[in-house]
């Protein structure tokens, strides 16, 4: 059987990297991978690692070039490229980009090209203001046709009480329901899962 055409990009919510890289190489097991970074997460090293370290394991896991412009990102409608666009992790500035129809990177651009073939895009939410200033956006892309969400969670309730992140073991169940149209519920992950 022929492997998913997965797209898999990466937005710069730096502290959750590791997970999401580890997550991505999971998922080339799984699907034929793609690998998009925005501009800034493809360059910028910072305390949770080097921008040349995170590139290397993505191109050595999919073995493919990464979709790092607006450039690369645009033939990705017109030729069809991919069955399924991944934004893991999606930052709050990606989640806001995309509920208001902003265009400025290779993430969002790959995005808008891949939704005008009507196919589903799913988003790893990671972000500190998402049940604050995002929590309209985030809003928004719930009620949006093909767009789904990987079940998230308060990582931090006490500590970051706006902050959300998605369950990443809970990706492909995600993938599979888009595929089918549907949104993966319950969508509000059950905290207690996670020890807080």
């Amino acid at each position: 059987m022929e492997k998913l055409k997965a797209g898999v990009a990466l937005c710069g919510s730096y502290c959750t990297f590791k997970s999401a890289v580890d997550t991505f190489e999971r998922l080339c097991g799984v699907y034929d991978v793609t690998p998009i970074m925005s501009e800034r997460s493809a360059a910028t090293d910072t305390r949770f690692g080097d921008a040349a370290d995170f590139r290397a394991r993505l191109t050595a896991a999919s073995g493919k070039e990464i979709v790092d412009t607006v450039v690369k990102a645009e033939p990705i409608g017109p030729k069809r490229l991919l069955d399924v666009l991944i934004i893991m992790p999606c930052t709050g500035n990606t989640v806001a980009k995309l509920a208001n129809g902003v265009t400025d990177s290779a993430v969002t651009m790959a995005a808008k090209a891949h939704l005008r073939n009507q196919r589903p895009v799913v988003l790893a939410v990671a972000t500190n203001d998402a049940l604050s200033a995002n929590a309209e956006n985030i809003g928004k892309l719930l009620a949006r046709k093909n767009i789904f969400f990987v079940p998230f969670y308060q990582d931090d309730p006490l500590g970051k009480p706006c902050s959300l992140a998605s369950d990443l073991a809970l990706v492909e169940d995600t993938v599979a329901a888009a595929m089918e149209g549907r949104q993966l519920q319950p969508v509000l992950a059950d905290r207690r899962k996670y020890n807080m």
